[in-house]
């Protein structure tokens, strides 16, 4: 068995915390793993880990990397150069192990976002639906509703079918009326957005269904390749698996996942996964509470103080604050899209940021200038590189740093400092097995992380 994680997506339902530069896939929601780690994880104990393929945006591939690599010697990353939704990303991976593994076997497709503690029932759905896939069936795997959720698709079943169901039919994010019914009818299931095929199979479904991702792909040579060709990949339709081929398959069964599924994408599922007090509340972090009730508080940087919430939600990052009433969290989204609308960066990233060598936390931001304290972890070191619109200024806080200055190197202590002239060739080196903190004061007219040029880089970014 093969399997592909899709790892691409962007979390705006759990926006100020996810952000689009770091999504919810590569936070730690509820343990000491991220989302895509655990998911990983998982897929380790149905096959070999140089067996799985994970494909995500180019913008998110070296932190995916730096996450999975503890993981697998060799994780298998696929980068997309522009985000096309599930059906392209699943289609293009499905090629590469076509073309890579010259078999047809079956494979297992999940998202990178899910929380599933019960994996034992988890492996036992997974063992049912490969019975159904070596059959030749498209398989999904439903889980059975246990509140009304208008953020999921449903899948209406029909007739027993082997270890599973036929499939009369797929809705998509329904109202409030139409969900509080779909929880009293024992035929239909939440959609988890697992699915399992034969790679054969899966072509032939969308030379039926979907001609142009079916024509685009089999243009796409993926041999030995992990970078998908922008060229061909931009021309694919932005649309899910959903909507390009299981709402109009007749080839679908579905598998029930009776395990602890859980799909982490609103601040409501939060609170639903999460360890609650005596008052039904949630506190992460520096939080002090007087009298509230069903509520979660997440703070990261500072005190939140709260007195007589009642089925609230309230988050705190460096430089955001979300407040709203539990039964609204699907419509974060929207909050998202307009601060991408505005241009506004709060979308886009966190102060602090997180790259394959350590961090980087923005500590003040104006007109042309810009500060920031770099934390490098032990034995890693940023890209050798240059700069066409800035100068910089390091001053070593703590550590022994190395610095590479065009032709020079040197080591430079806590309190020692150097200049970074505009288009120098440079680089600020840990080799050493304690961390190395540096501050970081830029100069310029142009004051973004696209301004660097590339020579030398350990985490294949050049």
């Amino acid at each position: 068995m093969y399997g592909i994680i899709l790892a691409g997506g962007s979390g705006s339902r759990l926006w100020p915390l996810s952000r689009e530069l770091y999504p919810k896939q590569l936070l730690s929601l509820t343990g000491e793993k991220s989302l895509l780690q655990a998911t990983f994880d998982r897929l380790k104990m149905c096959m070999p880990c140089n067996n799985i393929v994970s494909i995500t945006n180019t913008k998110h591939l070296a932190n995916v990397r730096m996450q999975l690599k503890d993981l697998c010697e060799n994780p298998v990353i696929l980068s997309e150069p522009i985000s096309k939704n599930t059906a392209p990303a699943a289609a293009i991976s499905v090629k590469y192990l076509i073309q890579n593994t010259k078999s047809d076997d079956i494979i297992l497709v999940v998202p990178s976002d899910h929380l599933i503690k019960d994996i034992d029932k988890f492996l036992n759905a997974i063992k049912e639906g490969e019975i159904l896939a070596k059959e030749g069936y498209v398989v999904t795997f439903g889980v059975k509703p246990s509140y009304c959720e208008t953020g999921f698709g449903y899948i209406k079943t029909g007739q027993k079918i082997d270890t599973g169901f036929t499939v009369k039919q797929f809705v998509e994010k329904p109202d409030l009326q139409t969900a509080e019914k779909y929880i009293q009818d024992n035929t239909v299931f939440w959609n988890s957005g697992i699915f399992m095929f034969k790679a054969s199979v899966l072509f032939d479904e969308l030379k039926k269904h979907d001609h142009l991702i079916f024509d685009i792909t089999q243009k796409i040579d993926m041999t030995d390749k992990k970078e998908i060709p922008f060229l061909e990949f931009e021309k694919m339709p932005n649309i899910s698996l959903d909507y390009a081929l299981m709402e109009k398959s007749d080839n679908l069964v579905m598998v029930k996942l009776n395990s602890d599924w859980k799909d982490v994408g609103s601040w409501n599922a939060i609170y639903d996964v999460s360890v609650k007090d005596k008052d039904g509340n949630v506190f992460v972090g520096h939080v002090l509470d007087k009298d509230s009730k069903d509520s979660l508080v997440y703070s990261s940087s500072k005190l939140v103080a709260t007195i007589g919430l009642e089925d609230a939600v309230i988050v705190e990052t460096e430089d955001a604050i979300l407040a709203c009433k539990k039964d609204k969290t699907q419509d974060v989204k929207l909050i998202y899209e307009t601060l991408k609308q505005q241009n506004d960066n709060t979308h886009l990233v966190h102060k602090t940021v997180y790259r394959p060598w350590g961090f980087y936390t923005v500590i003040a931001h104006g007109n042309g200038f810009l500060s920031k304290i770099i934390h490098v972890n032990p034995k890693q070191k940023l890209s050798v590189q240059s700069h066409n619109h800035r100068s910089e200024h390091w001053v070593v806080l703590s550590g022994t740093a190395k610095v590479v200055l065009g032709a020079k190197e040197m080591l430079l202590n806590s309190g020692h400092s150097v200049d970074i002239p505009v288009k120098a060739i440079h680089s600020l080196q840990n080799p050493f097995d304690e961390p190395v903190e540096v501050i970081e004061v830029q100069l310029g007219d142009l004051l973004i992380e696209e301004d660097i040029i590339r020579y030398e880089d350990m985490y294949g970014r050049v």
